[in-house]
């Protein structure tokens, strides 16, 4: 992804109200705001335009990130159809300054993000599928850099529901595998922007340390794993059977250790050196 330079338009000075941003060379827009600031959202001319939208929260049912994607002719009442969904909290919307995006456009745009956020899965995604929308060949590589943009701007806007959980590194290459292993079990991992990835595959004590019971926050995240089915009893060791990402490399540690753990050191990449040492390099 190029580089890029992103003007932020704060509205009333607060970072988490109602905010703009735009990308120097893009003829878009985004816009974002709370869902307490519905009303003055709607006064926006942005709203009266085309565009895609986002609405994010979190799922009362399972307490996971839910998002629904939408596209419409106007954003404005396309959004007060929703007010009867009580999962969101915030809305996020895209729109073109140069109203060059049609109902095709947006509903093929549609389409395509629903189909992205169901492959990162980081958050219910509440469509069942998307409309989706045939293009010409010019008009679909157009639309590409339309998405591009949003994947750029949209984590700024606070929503990653587009961040991979794998990241490439900065140079396109392959991130170094981290190691962390105990009683002949072993755990693969790659550091992200959001914290570690633990790798499908990749092996857990099956019990937890007596300490876990003084401090139980590995319990309960092992729990929670094992409830979404990221973490299944295979003989005498848990499996993960999806990437999993943690906050931290510790946090990560202490699910595979079953307690608590430094991950500084008891992630090491293929040479045997510690997280702790590679960062001191």
């Amino acid at each position: 992804m190029p580089s890029a330079t992103i003007k932020m338009f704060l509205v009333h000075g607060d970072p988490k109200r109602l905010r703009t941003a735009e990308l120097s060379n893009w003829t878009g827009k985004g816009v974002a705001a709370p869902r307490t600031e519905f009303e003055s959202l709607l006064a926006r001319e942005e709203c009266q335009k085309s565009g895609i939208y986002f609405l994010t929260g979190i799922d009362p049912d399972s307490g996971k990130p839910a998002v629904y994607i939408g596209e419409a002719e106007c954003v404005r009442d396309r959004l007060k159809n929703h007010l009867g969904l009580d999962f969101w909290n915030q809305i996020v919307f895209f729109i073109s300054k140069d109203e060059n995006l049609t109902k095709s456009h947006i509903r093929h745009l549609e389409g395509r993000l629903i189909e992205q956020a169901k492959q990162v899965d980081r958050a219910k995604v509440e469509n069942s599928q998307g409309s989706g929308s045939k293009l010409p060949e010019s008009d679909r590589e157009d639309m590409e850099i339309f998405l591009e943009k949003i994947h750029q701007l949209l984590p700024v806007l606070g929503v990653e529901v587009l961040v991979p959980k794998i990241a490439a590194s900065q140079g396109g290459t392959e991130l170094d595998s981290l190691y962390c292993e105990i009683k002949g079990l072993k755990a693969t991992g790659h550091l992200t922007p959001n914290g570690i990835v633990v790798t499908a595959g990749s092996q857990a004590v099956l019990h937890e340390r007596p300490s876990s019971q003084r401090y139980p926050w590995p319990t309960n995240m092992r729990q929670r794993l094992k409830d979404e089915g990221l973490l299944e009893i295979k003989g005498d060791f848990l499996l993960f059977t999806k990437n999993a990402e943690f906050s931290s490399p510790s946090a990560a540690a202490a699910v595979i250790h079953g307690g608590h753990a430094n991950g500084l050191t008891a992630w090491r990449n293929k040479d045997g050196k510690t997280l702790k040492e590679l960062e001191a390099e």
